[in-house]
């Protein structure tokens, strides 16, 4: 069996990043999951912080610019279904 590959510097908690990429997360999603761990107590990456609408309520330009501030690709192309998947899924 081949030897994982180091996720690199950036990431602070290696083996939570691993676990999490096991369970099939994102690699940006485990890193940022773990590097939140590390900067704070475990359990207040899970607290719930302030009250959001669903994306389902969102207006297109606001979920594109949302989209554009964590980095997803195409989505200037994407209607508002697809828009939100993306969202969700990242």
């Amino acid at each position: 069996m081949p030897a994982k590959k180091s996720p690199g510097p950036s990431v602070k908690d290696e083996g939570l990043y691993e676990k999490l990429r096991d369970e099939g997360n994102s690699k940006q999603k485990s890193a940022r999951i773990a590097n939140a761990a590390s900067n704070t107590s475990r359990t207040e990456v899970g607290k719930k912080g302030g009250s959001s609408p669903s994306y389902d309520e969102w207006t297109v330009r606001d979920l594109r610019k949302r989209a554009g501030e964590i980095g997803i690709e195409g989505r200037s192309g994407m209607n508002k279904s697809e828009l939100v998947r993306a969202l969700r899924d990242s």
